[in-house]
Formats: C-alpha cells, sequence, structure tokens
C-alpha cells in the first residue's frame, strides 16, 4: 500500500527564491495545457494526447521569447502538472458516466497565482536523498529536512507544498507492506456526536475538544487586525499570515488528536463499526460550524486507512439505520426523538437508555449482522467467513419486495430484527431492474 510520509523543510533565502519561480511555471503549463485542451474540445470534440500537449507548453514554448524562462527550472517538476490535467479530465468523466462513486466533480480551471498554497511535485529523476540527510532537488539544491521519523522504504516522488503559512513541507510516496496486528476478539460500535464527540459500546466517552471554538478570540483578533490593513501593502502580507499561522495551529492541533484517537481504536479492538453520517448535509446547517470542528469525516478516513494498514475490520452502516429509536435490549421501534432528550426507558421491555450509549450498541449490533450477512459469507451465524465481500456488494441491494420500507435494527444479540413473511408483499418484475 502507498503512505505519504510529511516532512518540514527549510529552504534558504535564494532556495525560497528559485521555488517561487518553479511554482510560477508549473502553474503557466498548467493553464497553458488546459487552454490547448478547452480550444481542441470546443473546435472538434478532440483530445489532445499527453505527448503533443507537453511538446507544444513545454518544448516548443521554451524557444519563444513569451516562455523562454521555463528553461530555467527543472523539466521533471513541468511534465508533473500535464498529469495532474489529465487526472482531473479523467475524474470529471468518470463522475459524469458513473464510474466515480465519490462526489461529483467539475471540469478543471485555470490556476491563479494569488493562490495561498503552491506546490510542485518530483519523480525519481528530480531529487535525491543526501547521506547527510538533506534534500536535494533538481535546479534548486540541497534542502535541508527536519526529520521527525525515518522512511520505511525509498520514495518514488516528493512534493514540495507551500502552504499559506507559510510552511515549507515534502510529502513523500512510499510503498510500504502492511504490518497486522495480532487478532483480537473485542468489537465496538462508535457513535459519534457533537455533545460528546464519540461514545463507545464498552461505556468510553471521548469528550469533544472542540478546538476551533476555543481559538475563536485568537482568531478574531488576527482577522480583525487583516482587515484593517490596506490591501496590497506588506503590512497586509503580514497579517495574512497571521491569520493563515492561527488556522494552522487549530487544523495541526485537531489532525494531532484524531490520530491519537483513532490509532488506540485500532490498537484496543478487532473491528469497528460507525454510522455513514451525511456529513455535507449537516455542514449546511445551522450547526455547520461545530461539525466542521469535528472532522467527522477525517476520522472516518483515518480509521479506515489504519485498519487496511494494521488488518482490522471496519464496518459502515446505512444513515437511514433508526439507531437512536430502537431499544438495544428488545428491538422494539420506539419512535424519533428530538434532541434534548437524552436518557430515555423503553415501552416495551422498561429499560433505561442512554440515548448514545444505545445508538451504538445498535451500530455494533447492525454492523456485525452486515459481516455477516455480507455477499459471499456464511448464511449460519458463527460460521467462519471463507472471503471478505468486496465493498461494493455490500448494501447495494434493493429493499425487500421493492416497497422502500427500510429493514429494522439489529437486536443487542447482533440478530437483526426480520419481518414476517405474511407482511412481505412479492412485486412485480420491472423491466428497468437488472440487479445489483
Amino acid at each position: 500500500m502507498y503512505l505519504r510520509y510529511s516532512y518540514r523543510i527549510y529552504p534558504t533565502e535564494r532556495q525560497c527564491q528559485v521555488l517561487a519561480r518553479t511554482f510560477g511555471c508549473v502553474r503557466v503549463v498548467y493553464n497553458d495545457a488546459l487552454a490547448l485542451r478547452k480550444q481542441a474540445w470546443k473546435a472538434d470534440r478532440s483530445n489532445i494526447p499527453t505527448g503533443t500537449l507537453a511538446k507544444a507548453v513545454i518544448t516548443d514554448a521554451k524557444k519563444t521569447v513569451a516562455r523562454s524562462w521555463l528553461g530555467s527550472v527543472s523539466v521533471d517538476a513541468l511534465q508533473s502538472p500535464l498529469r495532474d490535467l489529465d487526472t482531473a479530465y479523467r475524474n470529471y468523466f468518470d463522475s459524469k458516466t458513473g464510474k466515480r462513486a465519490a462526489r461529483p466533480v467539475g471540469l478543471p480551471v485555470f490556476k491563479s497565482r494569488k493562490d495561498n498554497r503552491q506546490s510542485l511535485r518530483l519523480s525519481r529523476n528530480g531529487f535525491r536523498l543526501r547521506s547527510n540527510g538533506k534534500l536535494h532537488l533538481a535546479k534548486i539544491g540541497d534542502v535541508r529536512v527536519k526529520w521527525s521519523r525515518p522512511l520505511p522504504s525509498g520514495p518514488s516522488s516528493v512534493t514540495v507544498v507551500l502552504d499559506p503559512s507559510g510552511r515549507y513541507r515534502a510529502s513523500f510516496v512510499v510503498d510500504v507492506e502492511p504490518q497486522h496486528l495480532p487478532a483480537l476478539d473485542t468489537e465496538i460500535g462508535v457513535d459519534l456526536g457533537l455533545t460528546t464527540y464519540a461514545v463507545l459500546t464498552d461505556g468510553t466517552v471521548i469528550d469533544n475538544p472542540r478546538f476551533l471554538r476555543k481559538a475563536e478570540r485568537r482568531l478574531k483578533a488576527a482577522q480583525k487586525a487583516l482587515s484593517r490593513k490596506a490591501k496590497g501593502s506588506k503590512n497586509r502580507a503580514k497579517a495574512r499570515r497571521k491569520v493563515a499561522r492561527a488556522h494552522a495551529k487549530v487544523a495541526d492541533t485537531r489532525m494531532d488528536w484524531l490520530h491519537k484517537q483513532t490509532t488506540r481504536i485500532i490498537r484496543e479492538t478487532q473491528a469497528v463499526y460507525l454510522e455513514d453520517l451525511n456529513v455535507h448535509g449537516l455542514a449546511r446547517t445551522r450547526l455547520g460550524k461545530s461539525v466542521h470542528d469535528a472532522g467527522w469525516s477525517t476520522f472516518r478516513r483515518l480509521l479506515e486507512e489504519k485498519a487496511t494498514r494494521y488488518g482490522r475490520h471496519l464496518g459502515v452502516i446505512g444513515r437511514y439505520e433508526p439507531t437512536s429509536q430502537v431499544c438495544s435490549t428488545c428491538g422494539t421501534l420506539d419512535g424519533p426523538k428530538p434532541l434534548d432528550v437524552r436518557l430515555w426507558t423503553c415501552g416495551a421491555c422498561g429499560t433505561s437508555h442512554d440515548r448514545d450509549l444505545n445508538a451504538a450498541r445498535n451500530i455494533l449490533a447492525a454492523g456485525r449482522a452486515d459481516r455477516l450477512n455480507a455477499c459471499g459469507g456464511p448464511v449460519s451465524p458463527g460460521v467462519a467467513i471463507p472471503r471478505r465481500a468486496r465493498p461494493v456488494e455490500t448494501g447495494t441491494h434493493r429493499s425487500v419486495g421493492g416497497t422502500g420500507r427500510k429493514p429494522r435494527a439489529a437486536g443487542a444479540a447482533g440478530i437483526p430484527v426480520l419481518q414476517r413473511e405474511e407482511d412481505v408483499k412479492p412485486a412485480a418484475p420491472t423491466a428497468a431492474w437488472r440487479g445489483p
């Protein structure tokens, strides 16, 4: 599996000037290539091959007076924006045709020189790791690196990034083998929230740190100072970097906290089950700032990456499962409840529930049921799963009978509460339905 290892680098003043020139050349090559592709598509709906495009915007452009300064930077750095442009167009067309399962993406847009984040990428031919610990970049020189940890293997590429706060980073791509941890017999369900960040089925409660909320006073003062500076002045540039550093501190603190929490969960449990939250929709409500501050998507992404690397299982149940409405003891659907109701008693069995803990238990039960009943798995519970189902197999089946009704949540024992056979009405086959 491929991983990224990021390190701080400290270029000299002359190297910063060369890097700034290289950033500009990379941006110009990308914009020129994008303009040519747009013209060709508008003229006759044709696509220019990458080799022809590279010859036009790099090789031939160096011979002109307007683009002669492209020869002062590494040609390896000028090749990367062409690959990025191909990837952007591929993602767009895959999104339009349905091959890309992620959120829809739009057409590539031109890059501005006013962007606060600049980057360039070099392949194996464009960089080298020196024996003295420095990083040699083509036509830039040896750059000092702060090696916070050793690289597990030789890198295949490096990306030099200048963030809005003025920090330089070198991000290496390395190929590592998964390091599976010893198998455990513990499984947990995790219910994410805003009052408490997460509640686990074992009773562990993770408090919400609210890093952005705690830094709002400092951010407000820095932003107010920025708004008072004249546009285009050096003082405004200094104030902008001060605001960027304040935001970078919040982001770095949150990422460090998320790494520690996800690492602890992966080390102590064999299987983790989450709920598929609609983070994009929740971020557009009045709770948007708190949702962004929580970083639920990053929390889930880190769990997925670490579960794959360390041989753990991560299951995600459907977002329409009524985890907060079902009693985890008897499986009775008690109905929706307002958010201010944190404790409730089941009307069928009389069990008192904590709202978040009960939801975490239902998530665990539903995740276990989905894992045991996944495509390719055994029908009877307790039998070893012969092979792991592909991600596209789970959760793609149509609802029973085509009525659109959602299945009920699973009980605490991990066995789903199924509908009665006489309640299921067979639906007439339609020509549009071709199966999963």
